[in-house]
């Protein structure tokens, strides 16, 4: 279990232009929830231009409180997006977002997640209960506290198969020669077949999207770096030559490898 969150940019499309306009930072749930739980994120922004912040979603469910100015704040869970996400930061705004770990949803949702894949739906009453005061009203610790005041309440069990689910989806994303469905279900002596369903009812999208979009992320990150063989990198992810990365890349990103590396540096 991590003793502090993670503290890539994975996913983010110009990291440093993000943080030189808002304030972004991470912090870990109560302990009880970070079986389910990877982190809670939370920005702050006061800007004077508009400026648009594109992200290439991670395999997970994300719950999203969001204040613009003085006006009231709002809900939702956004499920895993299939496509770039874009959002225009003007003004100022708060934003306090639970990012689920791939698979540990399911048990506060106990539908199947893939209903929620590609999106964003107002968070529901009853069960999942909106609070009754605000959750970016104040500073990091009571934004945290009142975001583990809530999920606490959803009252998850333990679920052995969002279990499996979750140390599924991670072994892919820190597990760089996972490229390949067939070998990874071999490797974990599961069925492909049931590793597909596994992946589609508690992950929201099945394990061939799972690892490519991690592998992707990874060329994101590593284009942000510095010079590099898109050639060798293309080798390295798993994909059979420079062309068929340059295809997905520009198809996630919305921007060819290169334009990328060009415009963040």
């Amino acid at each position: 279990m991590r003793q502090r969150p993670r503290g890539d940019s994975r996913g983010i499309l110009d990291p440093g232009h993000l943080l030189r306009e808002v304030r972004f930072r991470r912090h870990l749930p109560a302990e009880s929830l970070r079986p389910w739980v990877e982190h809670y994120w939370l920005i702050d922004w006061a800007v004077r231009t508009p400026f648009e912040q594109r992200v290439v979603p991670h395999p997970a469910v994300n719950v999203v409180f969001q204040r613009n100015g003085d006006g009231p704040e709002s809900g939702e869970v956004a499920g895993v997006g299939n496509d770039l996400f874009r959002i225009t930061i003007n003004g100022t705004g708060r934003v306090c977002g639970v990012q689920f770990r791939p698979g540990g949803f399911h048990p506060f949702w106990q539908r199947p997640v893939n209903e929620l894949t590609g999106r964003r739906v107002p968070l529901p009453a009853g069960r999942l209960a909106v609070p009754d005061r605000m959750v970016c009203a104040s500073d990091d610790d009571e934004r945290c506290r009142a975001l583990d005041t809530l999920l606490t309440a959803w009252r998850p069990e333990p679920e052995p198969a969002a279990e499996e689910a979750v140390r599924l989806a991670e072994a892919i994303r820190t597990d760089r020669t996972v490229r390949r469905v067939d070998d990874f279900a071999a490797r974990h002596d599961v069925s492909v077949r049931r590793l597909q369903r596994l992946f589609l009812e508690y992950v929201g999208v099945g394990p061939k999207w799972v690892i490519r979009r991690y592998r992707l992320q990874e060329a994101v990150e590593q284009a942000a770096g510095g010079p590099l063989s898109w050639a060798d990198l293309a080798a390295d992810l798993g994909y059979s030559d420079q062309a068929h990365l340059v295809r997905d890349f520009t198809a996630v990103a919305g921007v060819s490898p290169a334009a990328y590396a060009r415009s963040v540096r």
